[in-house]
């Protein structure tokens, strides 16, 4: 493709303004053109088309006198007609009007029909003459009747005409462009405005919203879009910051503790004490991988790590069932209750640990039983997957800031049991990457007797789209 010279870049319209005034000049002028051209040609034939009806009447009217052997040696013209002319078929001229007398045929063919011509010009009136021509069969031999119109008023009607198109048409193309111009102007103003503070806006900004115009059109909707950017754009990066100083907080701790232990098990002479803190240093050593591990999986999981590993069908009645025969025996019992069959689509790794997590959190709260259910809801297209423990159960207010990031309701008491505070809120991610939800629902118990007894939370996973 060949590119434009550098001098006819600098005529091509850069701006949107520019551009759709530019491109509505161009369609007005082509429309106007149109419009013009039409309007003469219909002018002209309207004109033309009166002229040759007139002359054809009269033409007839004579062609009768002469088949009737009256035809009169002085022909009077009608409405419309100019002048009249019977010749004989030798060019004789046997009867014309008075403007016409003494003078030649204006034609010496024999001719039926209309014919327009600039050349026969009989009135020397310098304009185009319409010339109809009518042959009739006379009892004195054939004959042929010319009747005339002079198109002076054409010609001048057209010149009007002509004269206001070029007059009007360049107001009208100049009016639709200043138009264009100002509407195309007065809309883009608030995208322009949109644009400025959107320039503005930094990453310490983000609290600042772009104008959002009154009008309720696609500038508007853009706007709206827009700021509903900015407010997950505002969430993430408050998410992340809260997590940053969340995640240095937890490894600040345990790091602590753990020098502590090595400096006091470097210079302690006891040996059995400095056993027991290597013991301690070894059991924050695992807290801290473990951390570390679960900030790893919550960095991926922002980053949609887990979007790019490819879905398969699961059976997850045999996943839920391996999984949790694969724990290791605790303290509590289990129990499943596990409906046959129960296939969706995702990815067996992270499922795995969303239930492992699941499990993490019942069994470090239960007092004495965990039970797992999985069931489906044919209605809604579901999965339910249900961990239910017989714990303190989770307040009402605290049911959806249980999946915050380091959230521990109990905060010692999951220290001790070696909680990150990340176990509920990877399995949230989990649960919508699978494009899922997590939820703490009322256990039975709480639904009979209004009780805080146990906390049951439910992961929602789509079933398999064939299941």
């Amino acid at each position: 493709m060949r590119r434009l010279p550098h001098w006819a870049g600098r005529l091509v319209p850069r701006t949107v303004r520019a551009r759709a005034t530019a491109a509505a000049g161009t369609v007005l002028a082509a429309a106007l053109a149109l419009a013009g051209a039409g309007l003469l040609a219909a002018v002209h034939a309207d004109l033309v088309a009166s002229a040759a009806s007139a002359t054809r009447q009269q033409a007839d009217s004579v062609a009768q006198l002469a088949l009737q052997g009256r035809l009169p040696a002085v022909l009077h013209t009608g409405h419309g007609t100019d002048f009249l002319q019977v010749v004989d078929a030798r060019g004789t001229v046997l009867a014309a009007s008075p403007n016409l007398a003494g003078r030649a045929a204006v034609a010496t063919e024999r001719r039926t029909g209309s014919l327009t011509t600039t050349e026969v010009d009989p009135l020397y009136d310098h304009h185009r003459q319409r010339l109809t021509a009518v042959a009739a069969d006379t009892p004195n031999g054939p004959v042929t009747v010319y009747a005339g119109a002079s198109l002076r008023a054409a010609d001048e009607a057209m010149d009007i005409t002509q004269a206001g198109l070029a007059v009007a048409c360049p107001l009208l193309l100049l009016t639709g462009v200043v138009v264009t111009w100002k509407v195309t102007g007065q809309a883009l103003r608030p995208v322009e405005a949109i644009r400025a503070e959107v320039d503005a806006i930094t990453g310490q900004d983000l609290h600042r919203r772009v104008p959002e115009p009154g009008t309720a059109d696609e500038i508007a909707r853009l706007a709206a879009t827009m700021n509903a950017m900015l407010d997950r754009l505002e969430a993430s990066g408050r998410r992340q910051r809260q997590f940053i100083a969340d995640a240095s907080h937890e490894l600040r701790s345990p790091l602590a503790v753990l020098r502590t232990q090595l400096e006091v098990a470097d210079t302690h002479p006891d040996q059995a004490v400095r056993a027991e803190l290597v013991h301690g240093a070894l059991a924050d050593t695992d807290r801290l991988q473990n951390l570390a591990t679960d900030l790893l999986l919550l960095a991926r999981l922002d980053a949609g790590g887990a979007d790019e590993r490819p879905r398969q069908r699961i059976d997850l009645t045999d996943l839920v069932a391996t999984t949790v025969l694969a724990r290791p025996c605790g303290p509590h019992r289990r129990t499943t209750d596990l409906a046959p069959e129960v296939a969706v689509d995702g990815i067996p790794l992270w499922l795995v640990r969303l239930l492992t997590n699941l499990l993490d959190n019942a069994e470090r709260h239960a007092a004495g039983t965990v039970h797992v259910r999985l069931s489906t809801d044919p209605v809604r297209g579901l999965a339910l997957l249900d961990v239910e423990d017989d714990g303190p159960g989770i307040p009402p207010a605290d049911r959806e800031r249980v999946f915050e990031r380091f959230t521990r309701l109990d905060d010692a008491r999951s220290r001790d049991h070696g909680g990150t505070g990340l176990g509920l809120s990877i399995a949230r991610d989990i649960a919508r990457h699978h494009h899922g939800t997590l939820t703490v629902a009322p256990t039975q118990s709480q639904t009979q007797a209004q009780t805080a007894a146990g906390a049951r939370l439910t992961a929602a996973i789509p079933l398999a789209a064939d299941a």
